[in-house]
């Protein structure tokens, strides 16, 4: 990477996190030339590790974690060993922006909660995230992604009136809350450090971030005291902006809100006449009844041939791989190759981000636990004697 692609070279960054929340983030801020050291349990491993399909040959690992965890250093160290704190200690003259995801009160008992490292290093940036935060009546509570939606109202309103609330395909409340609002705090916090020379506890629920997430729906219910419900708001299925099946079970995307956009839509599907029924309420539904017959008698390939010189906001429902082999995820540069410790390439979803024209195209798949354990220990200034004897005593791993 050069310093286009880089924009963070220079921040580093002590990972505490498992899964997915914490694992994302740090990725998206490695991808972009931060350096992400892991401090992973020999003990209890992340479990992403395991999630199948195991990719390449000589060392294999789990798909999903060769991602995720791409571009960033991995430590075994048992937090609960007294020597560990030693280690932490030499790190942080290195690392100053720390990122866990444990359950308040877990980095305090093993003496690495903010105050504690605040004291080591008073321009500390020490990021939580958790499901319902640092405070509150759920802060000790278990939950997954399903649960900071539903908490957050979004999920009473994302999904079908015959069926009830809906599954989404990623998860929303861990990532778009989760993992994006922790980088765009650590961020502001690294320009008030330098504004300041002082850090700070930032704090992320990932049910606040998907309260948050509520914005428009949330915003009208706040001045109207009117609840959303589900199929009854113009983005969530209360007007034509929906999806539909074909004749050979295929789903087109229609979008067409704007009026020239509209008039497009209905002119393409041959009613150009239904125009008329937009912006009356009691027709929704009986519009909807009548695209979807409409849809229904061609199939999809038919739909995207008349629809592909028309700018209406209609596109086909892909599936991953097509997706992938798309002109328009290809020409963004949006997969690329990564190579593991032993030399395997495996393909990834590559970042999003381009600055200046250019995007990183091969990345660090993500390793073994504990793969820089002694080459970080080394750089530290500890002794080969001194490695094998927290490898004998089970410091590392």
């Amino acid at each position: 990477m050069d310093n286009f692609t880089a924009p963070l070279q220079g921040l580093r960054i002590l990972d505490f996190t498992t899964l997915l929340p914490g694992p994302y983030a740090t990725m998206l801020m490695a991808d972009m030339g931060a350096e992400v050291l892991r401090i992973e349990s020999p003990n209890r491993p992340d479990m992403l590790r395991g999630l199948p399909p195991m990719v390449g040959s000589a060392e294999p690992v789990s798909a999903a974690h060769a991602t995720i965890n791409r571009n960033k250093k991995s430590l075994a160290l048992d937090l609960k060993n007294q020597e560990a704190k030693k280690i932490i200690e030499r790190l942080l003259s290195e690392y100053d922006i720390v990122i866990e995801q444990f359950r308040p009160g877990v980095m305090e008992k093993l003496g690495f909660g903010y105050q504690a490292l605040s004291e080591l290093r008073a321009d500390i940036i020490y990021c939580s995230i958790t499901g319902y935060g640092q405070d509150g009546p759920l802060k000790m509570r278990a939950g997954h992604d399903i649960n900071y939606l539903a908490l957050s109202g979004l999920a009473s309103y994302s999904g079908r009136q015959d069926s009830g609330p809906s599954l989404n395909g990623m998860q929303i409340a861990d990532i778009a809350g989760g993992s994006h609002h922790a980088v765009m705090a650590i961020l502001a916090a690294v320009y008030h450090r330098q504004q300041t020379g002082r850090g700070g506890h930032i704090d992320i629920s990932m049910t606040d971030c998907a309260f948050a997430l509520n914005a428009i729906c949330g915003a009208n219910a706040l001045a109207d005291g009117q609840d959303p419900e589900m199929e009854m708001e113009l983005l969530n299925g209360g007007s034509f902006y929906d999806y539909y099946c074909t004749a050979d079970n295929r789903y087109l995307s229609v979008g067409s809100l704007e009026p020239q956009f509209a008039e497009a839509f209905f002119l393409g599907i041959g009613h150009p006449e239904w125009m008329e029924r937009v912006l009356e309420s009691d027709q929704q539904e009986s519009l909807k009844r009548d695209i979807a017959a409409t849809i229904k008698k061609k199939k999809l390939r038919e739909w995207n041939i008349i629809f592909s010189e028309i700018d209406t906001c209609v596109e086909p429902v892909l599936n991953f791989s097509e997706a992938t082999e798309s002109k328009l995820i290809q020409e963004r540069q949006m997969i690329a190759n990564a190579v593991t410790k032993s030399g395997d390439y495996l393909l990834q979803i590559n970042s999003p981000f381009k600055f200046n024209g250019k995007k990183n195209k091969k990345h660090q798949a993500g390793s073994t636990l504990g793969a820089d354990s002694q080459s970080i220990l080394k750089s530290l200034g500890y002794s080969t004697q001194d490695i094998d004897r927290l490898l004998a005593n089970k410091v590392i791993a």
